[in-house]
């Protein structure tokens, strides 16, 4: 028996991707045979398709960053799922597929009554902007706040996660995204025609209590100084290059060592020390928080998992609000 997957055959953009035939085999001793359901497609498989992160994957590679489905199989001493158990996954890769086999320890149970598209964004982006705000910010209500990158799959998600947090919110995006930052109670910035740096410092002489950053370069230089004493900026994109890595560090080292009481905080879902317990208890807290429908996510689109190009050319046209998932037939 076969099953498909979407694959990178070279380092370019979304006509790299290929779709091709795998043989399904039974999961070995502590795996989970898993059919995906719905899986985002997001910044980092984009920038491991261009090879650029500071540790780019070998080619040929399945993207996809996180994963929604049903357990179909499980190896011997898996006592953790069985099969028809919805779970999710932070695979890191491996998502653009119709099937994918995990770790048991890798396994997120989820409750079978969520919609597997919302869902799925929880995985990364939700997580993301959870983590950055309560356990990197530790944010306070009240606290005035800067989201660079408002209008993205993680900005969207800090603008719901920073409203039910009571936050002072700014946002910078284009402007023909700022409705739904308004939608959140964001004041917007356009970074077309306005200067970040100048607008805050009008409307926030006294400083920002936190910035959250996922476009690494142009911002942390002009806007370190836009906060508080005791204000964190909190940086969670990727470097790009080992050589842009080396020189964040660089940056984390230099800014923490001044003696105004600001901060440097680096976030990355692959470097984080918050570890597995806390991460079930966040996504354990995101799905209530989407079963109750306090949370609601932004999906500009869909498509049929094995379309990923459409949907990767989408995402790199810059005129995604929000984001985009893959689905399996069946969702469609």
């Amino acid at each position: 028996m076969k099953y498909k997957s979407v694959i990178v055959t070279r380092r370019g953009g979304p006509e790299v991707l290929q779709v091709v035939d795998n043989d399904l085999r039974p999961p070995t001793p502590g795996e989970a045979r898993v059919r995906i359901l719905a899986t985002p497609v997001c910044g980092p498989d984009v920038q491991a398709r261009y090879g650029q992160t500071p540790i780019a994957p070998k080619l040929p590679f399945v993207p996809g960053y996180a994963v929604v489905g049903n357990v179909d199989a499980v190896g011997q001493d898996v006592r953790n799922a069985t099969a028809g158990d919805r779970v999710a996954a932070l695979t890191v890769s491996g998502g653009y597929a119709e099937y994918i086999y995990l770790a048991a320890d890798q396994l997120i149970p989820v409750p079978g009554s969520l919609d597997p598209a919302e869902t799925a964004t929880l995985i990364l982006n939700y997580i993301v902007a959870y983590q950055t705000l309560h356990r990197a910010a530790k944010v306070q209500a009240g606290n005035r706040v800067l989201i660079i990158g408002a209008s993205g799959g993680v900005g969207t998600a800090l603008l719901q996660l920073g409203q039910l947090a009571d936050l002072t919110m700014y946002g910078i995006a284009s402007a023909g995204k700022h409705p739904i930052l308004a939608e959140y109670g964001a004041i917007p910035i356009d970074y077309h025609t306005q200067d970040f740096v100048e607008v805050i410092q009008q409307a926030e002489p006294d400083g920002l209590d936190a910035v959250f950053d996922g476009m690494v370069w142009g911002y942390l230089d002009r806007g370190f100084s836009l906060l508080r004493r005791g204000g964190t900026w909190v940086q969670y994109g990727n470097p790009l290059s080992f050589s842009g890595l080396l020189c964040l560090l660089g940056k984390l080292v230099l800014l923490n060592l001044l003696p105004d009481g600001r901060s440097l905080k680096l976030y990355g879902t692959t470097t984080s020390k918050f570890g597995r317990d806390r991460y079930l208890e966040d996504w354990g807290i995101l799905f209530q928080l989407l079963e109750e429908r306090k949370i609601q996510p932004i999906i500009m689109e869909t498509f049929p998992l094995l379309e990923a190009a459409k949907a990767n050319e989408l995402l790199e046209s810059g005129q995604v609000t929000g984001n985009v998932v893959l689905l399996a037939s069946e969702l469609l």
